[in-house]
Order: C-alpha cells, then sequence, then structure tokens
C-alpha cells in the first residue's frame, strides 16, 4: 500500500479553498494535519505567526475592549462575550477573573500562536488571536467583534510578532491529558477516601490525586456512592433545561491542557441541535457533543463551607468533557437549588437496584 501524501502547505491551502465552510477543526482531521497547521500554511498570506508570550498578552488584551474568548476540547465548546480583566500573571498557572470572561491559563503548553485575518462570504475581514498546544491542538482563540479595538489588537499582533513566518510549524506528539499510570485494581481507594473526606477546599483534590497516581476519572470510580454516583446519560440535557426554567445560577468549566474557560451566572436559550446540546445566550455559548459522553457523575467533595456538588461528564477514554457546579460565592455554602437538582437526577445505582 502506498503511503498516503504528507499535506503541505499549497495542498492545505488548496483544500481549504474546496472546502469554504468546513470548519477548521474538520478540515484538518480531513488532512490528516492539525488544526495548527492548516493556520500556518497562511503564514505571509493573512497570518502573523506570534508568541504564545503570556505576560504580554495578559498584559495587553484588555486594550482590545470586548471580544470573544473561546476555549474547547474535542467534545465541548465554550464561548464568552466580554473584556479581559482582572488579570493575573504567575510563573505555572495565570488567570482572568472578569465578570465576562473567567479563565485559568496552564502557560507551559502554549506553544504555538497566530494573528489570522480571515476573509468571510460577505467579504468582511475576521481578525482573531489563536493559541496551540505542542501537538497543534488549539488551546484559546481571541475573536474581535465590532466593538473591538482594531488599533489595539493589531498593535499587539505587532509586540508578539515572531522573526519566524514559515508556513510549516514543528509539532510534538503529547501524552493524553489524564494519563492512566494505575490499574482501577492497583489504585489506594483507602488512602483516597481518607484525604477526601479531610477536605476542606476543592482545589486540594488535585495534589490527592497527583500523590495517589490516579486520575480523575478513576477517583469517582472508587471513591464510594455517598461521594460519588453514575447519573442517567441524558443528565446533562435534564440539569441545563431545569437551570435555565428556574432561573438557577451556574458555574460551567470546559478546558483543555493549557486552558480553562468558566461561565458564572444563569443560562436562558437551551437549545438541542442533532446531537448537540447548546446554550445560546447573549454572552455566552456552549456547544456539547452529548453523543461523546459515555459517563456522567454527581460528585460530592467536603469543604470548610459544607459539601459542593459537581455534575461531571467524561468521555470514552475517561477524560473530562465539561463540569458544573451551582454558582456560590467563595465562602459561602452551596446553593440549596442546585444541590436539590443534582440529588434528584435519574441515578444509575438506584435504577440497577
Amino acid at each position: 500500500m502506498a503511503e498516503p501524501v504528507k499535506s503541505t502547505p499549497e495542498t492545505i491551502r488548496q483544500a481549504r479553498a474546496e472546502n469554504p465552510k468546513m470548519r477548521e477543526r474538520d478540515l484538518a482531521q480531513q488532512l490528516g494535519v492539525s488544526e495548527a497547521d492548516l493556520v500556518a500554511a497562511y503564514c505571509g498570506i493573512s497570518v502573523v505567526r506570534i508568541s504564545p508570550r503570556i505576560e504580554t498578552f495578559l498584559t495587553d488584551i484588555a486594550s482590545l475592549g470586548e471580544v470573544m474568548a473561546l476555549t474547547r476540547n474535542e467534545s465541548a465548546v465554550h464561548e464568552k462575550i466580554g473584556t479581559y480583566e482582572n488579570a493575573h500573571v504567575s510563573k505555572h498557572a495565570s488567570m482572568v477573573l472578569g465578570e465576562q470572561i473567567d479563565m485559568r491559563i496552564f502557560q507551559g503548553h502554549w506553544a504555538h500562536g497566530f494573528a489570522v485575518a480571515k476573509e468571510d462570504e460577505v467579504g468582511s475581514v475576521r481578525r482573531s488571536l489563536q493559541f496551540f498546544d505542542a501537538a497543534g491542538e488549539a488551546i484559546h482563540k481571541i475573536h474581535l467583534r465590532p466593538a473591538s479595538s482594531l488599533e489595539a489588537y493589531e498593535e499587539l499582533a505587532a509586540k508578539l510578532r515572531l522573526d519566524d513566518q514559515s508556513q510549516t510549524i514543528e509539532l510534538t506528539s503529547l501524552p493524553e491529558i489524564e494519563e492512566k499510570k494505575l490499574a482501577i485494581e492497583e489504585l489506594d481507594a483507602a488512602s483516597l477516601r481518607d484525604r477526601w473526606e479531610k477536605m476542606r477546599d476543592v482545589h486540594e483534590f488535585f495534589g490527592i490525586l497527583r500523590s495517589l497516581s490516579m486520575t480523575r476519572h478513576q477517583a469517582v470510580q472508587v471513591i464510594g456512592d455517598d461521594f460519588a454516583w453514575r447519573l442517567d446519560a441524558q443528565t446533562v440535557t435534564t440539569m441545563l433545561h431545569q437551570a435555565a426554567k428556574g432561573e438557577m445560577p451556574i458555574m460551567c468549566f470546559i478546558g483543555n491542557r493549557g486552558c480553562i474557560q468558566i461561565h458564572s451566572g444563569p443560562i436562558q436559550a437551551v437549545k438541542p441541535m442533532g446531537p448537540w446540546i447548546n446554550i445560546l445566550d447573549e454572552t455566552f455559548h456552549m456547544h456539547l457533543r452529548t453523543d461523546h459522553i459515555a459517563e456522567i457523575w454527581a460528585v460530592r467533595k467536603p469543604t470548610k463551607d459544607g459539601h459542593v456538588t459537581s455534575l461531571e461528564a467524561y468521555d470514552a477514554k475517561g477524560a473530562l468533557i465539561v463540569q458544573f457546579f451551582g454558582k456560590r460565592a467563595e465562602g459561602s455554602g452551596e446553593r440549596s437549588d442546585w444541590r436539590d437538582l443534582v440529588e434528584n437526577l435519574p441515578n444509575l445505582m438506584h435504577a440497577a437496584a
């Protein structure tokens, strides 16, 4: 069998011209390249390669004014319209704590960046800043809106511009985000339970998992059904409809290895479309592939303010797709309406009993 022809910048641009309406992610998969390869093929034409320098990016991005921030993984997309405010840069993890745009950034995974100018079907130019990891997977994108400052965008792109403007990039294979180190039967469930019961802050959870060499999905499987229980496959859709109907403020976390983006507040327009369940509100859009969800878990973690309940969807590999909480302020207890909603969703363990 002949080896498949490797895509070049020229063949990528030809495929793009032949498929003008296909999403970048889908076209990249069809061509057997990364999305970053697809974007890099236009360097010197409509794309400028930029440095993914977080300190400069977070210092200057607020000057663009209102933009759309987009973070996604294989199965879910999170879009927020607003301004980057209240940014905090640190060595390993940075944050944006704005009223609309709320993010956690793990800059060690930001490997490639581009300033993109793309002409749409009516001749308008849509501009964005796009960042990718070392494997060429999209980490975070910032799309300009009519109210955005084009001058500030161009100044930031010029500040981050790299000398290297070649149309190909070097990519590196990366492990799964939550790579299993131990088989399920090798996990120290007793130590997990002991430390879980003693948690005073949900952020302790990551350290517990790291020290016990287990993934989040493995932890919910072995902790015991007083702390984590499986739910029926339709419960995310059910929860979203109920939260919207009750005008209940929720938190929605969607992320990848380099970024987590968060919505906090009520939701309104919950719309199914094929395999997708969507939230289509004025400043928040979520798109979730329900057919990618293999398991849904309700998870209860102790804190100094009482336990906190989350709804978590996992894919067939055990990777976290999306996580929901009831909105609460730091130092305050969990909303009783959110807790009641989750605890009354169809429970697979009860159904099997």
